[in-house]
């Protein structure tokens, strides 16, 4: 299976500089992309056999590859078993809507070399056993997916976009080799198996969290780090947002699981304090960004931020309780985690291809200039809106069953001794409480202004149905998201093995109570029934749509809608994003945003339109990142002479750098 899973890999590499070649084809983004659909799906068929057989064996192999004294360790163990499916989950439904959206590139060659390299680069983090491979795949996996944000080069912001992330990938693998290094120790044996066996000091334990914490925390988007994510998303193309924001982002996870739950051993409880203090408010200011926004995709790229906090309360709560010892509630809290990452993978995918779908249709990603798009694309607008309400955690789709899941987790926190715990804890729940009401404010704002109303301009006025690639991608994630809410339990069993693995326990089995009902806990304190919950919105639905249509008067009446008193057929009259956001920035904005409403009234007896600016900031930003760039800037500027001098004082400098380094290896 292992040397199955090496040779797609490999073909994903190789697919690389075929593509090339062939982006000067007519169909050659179609061999490139459907190639890579076969390698996504063959590896998802490979995990999921590793997965759900739980006598399969730990699979590895070891490559003559890399450094001469250790090679290329691969393995495939649950843990890495899950993350391969959801990360060719998501690759194969990326590559099935760019057989579709690949027709409208128009730098093809900017895209289709890095495409299969960046899916190889994913697979290659999670299959390595040794730091050297995971490190190299996982700077090989940053620079793919940099070529492909900068694939629009043309545009300044996707320029500014690239390299700001450049730079923060830098810095989560300068970070990553840090942790790598002091889990190694002195010995120098980096492969996993050597690591698992050393046993660290708490204080050196306590520097790889803080480091797998910024690593794997910069590339996921955890607040502060999170600078990059709504810059970089946007900027390229929407299949790849997708796997940037559905997948990438996975793989950091992975990244902060292996390093923490496996190679670290046992935790300390006040490991837990520091993540939920970092994941809560990632959520609930993820979620506040992204409603400020206009802009389709900075709206989902903000969201992301959100929904890998929410994974990584649920990874806090884990620490929490597998450090107390309570192992039966630490499975609850992990798989709870790990099927967000699933479900998150399945509907932000969905999200960003139904944007790449308007974009294509509209030129706008602009939600003012859209609107009425449910009567112009009313397959898109199906698939929309089930992406929408399973994001916004209602049931009875996905979202809502891992949500629901850590919140029974959040709730056996009394059990717990320390009073540190059980003060954070409770304040986490309310965050992610309150991220949850306002992600359903924000969804309901993204469909609403974009589908629904009247068209706000040519664009969306002229808008038509995509092609049925795309459509079905689109589908294919709209039925997953139904089947995951409708059946959690399957997902949930399948999930036992890498629980047992990481934390020492798993949850009950569930696929053989009645009705497929879950109860995470016992059934006298909570259940949950998909089934039963679906069937009755539908039964609910059918019926009041029938009394409606046949005990309703079938006189036809025809009045003009309500207009508050100004009757005015514009389209302008309608809400748009900024209003519809407004009263929530009149209540968070000050704080977070620092935002003033500027009003510009025209004199007396002027002809002019009066206008509303609205000046936010990102608080974080003009905080951290300002001064560091304004520091680097000064120092490149003071160190700018070093170009200009002559070759006796370089050859001064040279010598007096090899007199420095001789010192250091002599103290």
């Amino acid at each position: 299976m292992i040397a199955a899973a090496l040779t797609c890999v490999a073909v994903l590499l190789a697919l690389a500089p075929a593509g090339i070649v062939l982006a000067t084809h007519a169909r050659g983004s179609a061999v490139v992309y459907g190639a890579s659909l076969v390698a996504t799906l063959a590896l998802c068929v490979i995990a999921l056999s590793v997965l759900l057989d739980p006598a399969h064996p730990t699979l590895s192999t070891t490559l003559p590859v890399g450094l001469p004294w250790l090679g290329a360790h691969f393995r495939i163990d649950p843990l890495a078993a899950f993350f391969l499916s959801a990360i060719n989950f998501g690759g194969a439904a990326a590559s099935l809507f760019a057989l579709g959206y690949g027709r409208h590139e128009h730098s093809p060659g900017r895209v289709l070399p890095f495409y299969p390299a960046y899916l190889a680069a994913m697979n290659a983090v999670v299959l390595a056993d040794d730091a050297f491979s995971f490190l190299v795949a996982w700077e090989f996996m940053s620079l793919a997916s940099w070529a492909l944000v900068v694939a629009h080069h043309r545009e300044s912001e996707n320029v500014r976009a690239g390299y700001v992330y450049l730079l923060m990938a830098s810095f989560g693998t300068l970070t990553l080799l840090l942790a790598f290094g002091v889990l190694a120790g002195g010995s120098g044996s980096y492969d996993f198996a050597t690591i698992r066996a050393t046993h660290l000091t708490p204080m050196l334990s306590t520097a790889v969290l803080l480091l797998a914490l910024l690593g794997a925390g910069s590339k996921a988007g955890l607040v502060p780090l999170h600078a990059w994510l709504p810059l970089a998303h946007p900027a390229a193309p929407s299949h790849v947002s997708a796997l940037m924001s559905g997948v990438m982002t996975k793989v950091a996870i992975y990244g902060f699981v292996r390093v923490v739950f496996d190679l670290l051993g046992q935790p300390e409880w006040w490991w837990s304090m520091l993540v939920l203090a970092i994941g809560g408010p990632s959520a609930t200011l993820g979620v506040l960004y992204a409603l400020m926004q206009r802009d389709i995709k900075r709206v989902l790229a903000y969201s992301t931020i959100e929904n890998i906090g929410i994974v990584f309360v649920g990874l806090g709560l884990a620490l929490a309780f597998k450090a107390e010892g309570m192992a039966w509630v630490a499975a609850l809290a992990f798989t709870a985690a790990l099927l967000h990452v699933l479900n998150h993978a399945a509907f932000k995918s969905l999200l960003f291809f139904g944007a790449g779908c308007v974009l294509n249709a509209t030129g706008e990603r602009d939600m003012e200039r859209l609107g009425g798009l449910i009567h112009r694309m009313p397959q898109t607008a199906v698939a929309m809106l089930i992406g929408c309400v399973a994001i916004s955690a209602l049931p009875p789709f996905n979202g809502f069953v891992s949500e629901w899941l850590t919140f029974q987790a959040i709730l056996l926190s009394p059990q717990l001794p320390s009073w540190g715990l059980k003060l954070i804890i409770p304040a986490v729940g309310g965050l992610l409480a309150l991220a949850a009401a306002l992600a359903a404010a924000c969804f309901v704002k993204l469909y609403g202004i974009s589908f629904l109303g009247r068209a706000r301009g040519e664009a969306a006025g002229g808008a038509q149905e995509v092609d049925r690639f795309s459509l079905a991608a689109l589908f294919a994630l709209a039925a997953f998201c139904l089947v995951a809410g409708i059946f959690p339990g399957l997902f949930i069993d399948a999930l036992g093995p890498v629980a047992t693995a990481m934390v020492g326990n798993s949850m009950p089995h569930q696929a053989g109570l009645e009705w497929l009902t879950i109860v995470p806990i016992a059934e006298s304190r909570s259940s949950y029934n998909g089934l039963l919950l679906f069937a009755f919105v539908l039964l609910s639905g059918s019926i009041a749509s029938i009394a409606i249509h046949r005990l309703a008067s079938d006189r036809l009446r025809r009045a003009p809608a309500w207009d508050c008193g100004f009757p005015d057929s514009s389209p302008a009259i309608q809400y748009t994003a900024s209003s519809f956001s407004q009263p929530i920035r009149r209540v968070f904005g000050t704080t977070i945003f620092a935002a003033r409403e500027i009003g510009e009234m025209p004199p007396p007896g002027s002809a002019a339109p009066a206008r509303l600016v609205v000046d936010m900031h990102d608080l974080i930003w003009d905080a951290l990142y300002a001064p560091i760039a304004k520091a680097i800037g000064f120092a490149t500027e003071r160190i700018n002479v070093l170009q200009f001098l002559t070759i006796r004082r370089y050859l001064a400098l040279v010598f007096v750098a090899l007199i420095v380094l001789l010192l250091v290896l002599a103290i």
